[in-house]
This record gives C-alpha cells, structure tokens and sequence, in this order.
C-alpha cells in the first residue's frame, strides 16, 4: 500500500497541464488549456484543462477528472500505477512493501503481461551489462553502432542470451506464470503430444529493443539478430498482443513527446537505430513506425502533439513510392506534411552519426520538401516524357490533395500544382470535384449497405423529458464546489406581524457562508437529495466544508473513487464548454457565475422547494382520486401546501426581481 503521506504529495506537487501536456498538445484558451480529445477522432478542440481547478473535461467522450483519472483513463492504469507514474515524474520518493506471491496472483491479466515486460526489460539489460556474453556480443554491437553507454541505458537496451529458454527459465524461477511469457510472445510454447510441453525464448541471440507506450510502460520488443542466418528474420517484434498493438504505438514516442510538443514538429523515421542516433545527436522530436506501413492510429498519436510530420526517407529506399500511401493518411489527420531524403547511401542512422547537429539540422532545413513538390519532382522523373505517365501522376497528386480537409489548403495545393505540372487550374479543381463525386458516391453506397443490415426504427415523438430535481441538484453540488467556503450575503424573506396583527413579508439579510446556507435550507423542510451521486457528493462535501477552513478541490476528489470524480469535474467544467465556442468573438458574453453567489444559491433552493411542493401536490391529488380514502384530510394538506407556494414563489419573485 502507497501511504496517504505520500499520495497527498503527489497531488500537491503534481501540474495537470504539465502531465497532460506529455500526451496532448495543449494551447492556452483564456485561464485554461484546450486540445484535441486523446480519446476521439476530432479535429476541432473539445478537451479542456484548468490549472485552477487542476480537472480536466473531455466534452466529445464525456470523460473528466484530475491528474490521476487522466492517467487511468488515457494509459488504462490502476490507481496506485498511476501514482507511481507521478511520483517518477516528480522525483518523490514512495514507500510500498514487496508484492506477495499472492499479490502477483491477483493482479489482473494486462497488468501481468505489463509486470512481465517490464521484468523482461530489466533482465535483458542485466545480461548484456553484467554478463561475459551479453557485454561481449550485445553490448559490443551497440558501441559499434555508435551508441553511448548513456544512450544504451537511457533506451533500455538489452540482449537474449544464444540459449534456448535461459530468460524463460529465470523468469519462471522468479515466480512470473507461463501463461502470461506466452501471452506477451516473450516465450514460445510447442506441445509435443504425448510429451512434456517445450519452452524456449522467441528473442534467442538478439539485441533488444524495448517498445514503450506514450507513458514508458513496456508494450513489447524489438530483436535484431547478430548472426547471417539468412532463414531467420533480421529484425523480430513481439506478437499482437492485449498489451501489444503495432498498428498503434510508434517507436520512440515515450522520449519524443515532449519535445515534438515544444518544436510543434514530428521526425518520422523508419528503424530503431534511426531514432536512437537522432536522439543522441540531439534532436529528440523523432519517431519510427518499426518497419510496418504507416497506420491512421499511429498518425493520430502524432496529431495529439503537433500538427506537423516531417518524413525522413533512405536516399536509396526501396519502394519508396509505396511509402508514399502513408502520405496520404496524414493528409487526412488534416495535418502537414513535409518530407525529406538523405543523400544516396545515406540513412536517419548513418547520417546522423556522421554529422555535427548544426550539420543534420542545416540539412533538414535546407532539404525538407512540401508533400506535393516532393511528390512531383519524384513521379516527374518517373513519367518522364510519357504523355499518359504524365496524366496518372496529375490525377496522383489530385488524389492527394483531395485528402486534405480544410478547403483553403486545398484550393492553394491546386494552385501549386498546377504551376509545377504547367497545366490550368480549372482542369485540376475538375478532377478534384470528380474525385469529390466519387467519394461521396461511395459514402453513400457504403451507407445503404449498412442500413440493409439492420433497420433503424424512429420515434420521433419520443422526446426526452427534462429531468427537474436532477437539474437543481446538480447545481447545488456546483454551488458547494465552487462557492462552498465563501462568505456571503442573504437577503431572506421572514413572517412578521405588522402594526395591525397581519403577517406579512419583511426582508432580512443575513451573512453565512455558502455551504451553511444550503444546509439549513435542505435542513428546514428536510429534503434530501435523490440522485445517489450527488448525495454521496453533498455529504462527502459537508463534512470536508465543516472541518477544512479552505476548501481545495483537487485534495478533495484525491480521496474519492473515479465515479464520483468524473462526475465533480463534469460539474465543474460545465461552463469551460463555453470557451470552445469563444462566443466572446460573435460578441455574446456568458454571464459569470460569481456574479451574484448569494442570489444564485437563494434562487436554486426556493426552486427546488417549489418544485417539491407541486410534486406533493400532484402526488395528493391523486390520491383524490380513491374513494376508499377520507379526502378531508388530503385536501386540508394540498391547502396548506398551496399556502406554502404562494409565500415561496414571492420569495422566488423577489430574489429573482
């Protein structure tokens, strides 16, 4: 167990725009912070962070939280993965006692498959730094390389010992299941029938590479083998796997965040070795696709941090042009593209390891084509004097350009393009509305297949009915939130006779803070709130009202579980929302709500008891309705529930007047 100590710790120290911004790219917006959602596939902002509040709203997906939920949400951490997450970044120092057996036991599947990885890792570089062979043959191939011990240790390199199952071994001694160095393809497992099963490493005799997700946990490996065994594969990755997905993790990303978000620009390479060496060289905004096509999940990861890719082709790749489709799908991210190639015989590795960082930077500069031109010097050359080559590689380009979503952007490719491949504008934005035609064509045919599958049956008249008590509930747990501690004004109606014996309405104001004022109004016609959420919040928030002088947010929700915590920073976020819409440039201006606290609380509690009254009454005419029933006294209490409305709805007229 993570002591409390040191879980308040972390949250004092941890920034919610800091930790964040590691994963999405985040632009200030007034106090606050807004990006893409890490969690659906947009491309206008609907993610909002306040440091403030230190919460965070995903208004797309519905999710919300603090610094803690944001981890177990985008990373799938448990709670206490996700303090320690922290606590690293932070440099605190946390206590936890040694798993038990029957801890490990009880962890659930992923988080074995995550503990095994990590294990694997650690054990790999144990072998190639404190073991004869691994330092002979591992160790000896990465300085060959040019990699610095620095580097080794920073990337986590490793190697598997030439044994048939030496890690497999270990880590069954170690307690680590079969079941799960199977599951993560560390360990291949042949059942021989009739025979004991057979067990040995999948990584035998190879470097290794560890593969990192987004916040350093270990997916997966990479192994390159050191010998010319031309039956094996050069390079090895580990099998898909519930921890493992290529098709959505990019090499490197874990070291590379940062610095893509600060130089708002993305390296995509295709090797290891590639972003490695760039890394060493100094230019840590770099990442590989590992060799695999390039996916539209892969590209979504970059999109969260930057808006700019720039891809870094071999002076002599093979089927280059094939590598041309992922091209494309960054177009479709919306985002832009550059690309640039190495001299012949050069690679990202080789490159950069034989030039000063003044030199590599000169030349990505210097060289770094648009997509388009890039994509135009290289069919150019192909189609050469070929009329209907020429034609194709038109219609290519086009093709390209059509992918773009923002219609400024394409209208300006157009213009390009036609200057490079000296033909008339009107002929290209022709093409481009075929290729328009066509694509909504089969949208559409798409569409009508799907429906064919199942029927959709409509309602209309169906209407969601708008749930009041939820509504007033609501924002009497966002009153307590923001308000709760602060001291305010009331202006109150009271019952007083006058100078002839008659009772009548006089104004009073009295002074309490905030949270006392809704407690001694729900106090005095005993209402409780009915939502289970909000009335697990309202006491929670009493309690902590009543003990703590100042009320913090953020230490509040460190203590309570991630429903309830999603729900409190829905609450407070509601008006963030706003923000996206920057309403304040179609010259609308959204009342603030710390205009007129008092006000507001008085409102919201005289509509909650009128709404209560006319929900009894109707309750009790109902009743009525029963003949069994002596309506005397039935009636008797709709008169003095009706009495009672009356008075509070000219309380309401009055704080509301």
């Amino acid at each position: 167990m993570i002591s409390k100590s040191t879980i308040d710790q972390v949250y004092e120290t941890a920034r919610l725009e800091e930790v964040i911004g590691d994963f999405v790219q985040l632009k200030k917006s007034g106090s606050n912070f807004k990006g893409l959602s890490p969690f659906t596939d947009e491309r206008s902002p609907s993610f909002m962070v306040s440091p403030v509040k230190q919460i965070w709203k995903d208004f797309s997906s519905g999710k919300g939280g603090n610094v803690v939920a944001f981890l177990m949400e985008h990373e799938h951490f448990t709670y206490p993965e996700a303090i320690k997450y922290l606590a690293k970044k932070y440099n605190i120092e946390i206590e936890e006692t040694e798993r038990t057996n029957e801890e490990k036991e009880q962890a659930n599947e992923k988080e074995s498959m995550y503990l095994v990885s990590e294990y694997a890792q650690k054990y790999f570089s144990e072998v190639l730094w404190e073991r004869e062979m691994g330092k002979a043959i591992g160790l000896s191939y990465f300085k060959e390389r040019g990699f610095t011990e620095d580097t080794i240790k920073k990337f986590g390199l490793g190697y598997c010992l030439d044994q048939w199952d030496a890690f497999t071994s270990t880590a069954l001694n170690k307690g680590y299941k079969l079941e799960y160095l199977e599951k993560t393809g560390l360990t291949i497992v042949k059942q021989q029938e009739g025979q004991e099963s057979r067990k040995f490493d999948r990584f035998k005799g190879r470097v290794m590479f560890p593969i990192h997700s987004m916040s350093g946990r270990v997916l997966g490996f990479g192994g390159r083998i050191l010998t010319n065994d031309k039956k094996a594969a050069k390079y090895l990755n580990s099998p898909e796997s519930d921890i493992y997905h290529k098709s959505k993790v990019l090499y490197g990303i874990y070291y590379a965040k940062q610095a893509i978000a600060k130089e708002d620009n993305c390296y995509l390479v295709e090797g290891y070795t590639d972003v490695i060496q760039f890394h060493q060289r100094g230019i840590h905004n770099v990442v590989a696709s590992s060799g695999t096509a390039l996916t539209s999940d892969q590209i979504r990861l970059v999109n969260r941090l930057t808006k700019n890719i720039t891809v870094l082709f071999d002076g002599d790749a093979a089927g280059l042009r094939a590598s041309l489709r992922g091209i494309d799908l960054i177009l479709e991210q919306g985002m832009n593209v550059r690309v640039c190639t190495f001299p012949e015989g050069e690679d990202p590795d080789s490159f950069s390891k034989n030039n000063s960082l003044e030199d590599v930077n000169h030349y990505l500069e210097q060289n770094s084509k648009d997509f388009i031109q890039f994509k135009a010097s290289l069919l150019i050359h192909e189609a050469a004097n070929d009329p209907i080559k020429k034609a194709e590689t038109v219609r290519d380009i086009v093709n390209s350009i059509s992918k773009i979503p923002d219609r400024i952007k394409k209208e300006i490719y157009i213009q390009e393009c036609a200057q490079l491949m000296n033909i008339s504008e009107a002929v290209l934005f022709n093409t481009l509305a075929q290729i328009g035609k066509k694509d909504i064509s089969d949208a559409k045919k798409k569409e009508k297949q799907e429906q064919k599958s199942f029927q959709v049956v409509k309602n209309d008249a169906v209407q969601e009915k708008l749930d009041v008590q939820y509504v007033l509930e609501k924002k009497i747990i966002e009153l307590l939130l923001l308000y709760g501690d602060m001291q305010q004004d009331f202006d109150d109606l009271v019952l007083k006779e006058d100078e002839k014996g008659e009772l009548v309405l006089e104004n009073e104001t009295i002074q309490a803070k905030v949270y006392e004022k809704i407690y001694l109004d729900l106090q005095e016609d005993e209402i409780e709130l009915t939502n289970q959420k909000f009335k697990n919040i309202y006491f929670k928030l009493m309690e902590e009202l009543n003990e703590k002088e100042q009320f913090e947010a953020n230490k509040f929700m460190a203590n309570l579980d991630q429903e309830l915590i999603m729900e409190i920073s829905s609450i407070l976020m509601e008006e963030e929302k706003y923000i996206l819409h920057n309403w304040e440039r179609k010259e609308i201006y959204p009342k603030e709500k710390s205009v007129g606290i008092g006000q507001l609380v008085s409102e919201t509690i005289l509509t909650l008891r009128c709404y209560l009254i006319k929900k009894r009454i109707g309750e009790l005419q109902e009743r009525t309705q029963d003949k069994h029933i002596d309506n005397k006294e039935i009636l008797e209490e709709i008169m003095s529930y009706l009495q009672l409305n009356v008075l509070l709805g000219k309380k309401l007229a009055r704080v509301l007047s």
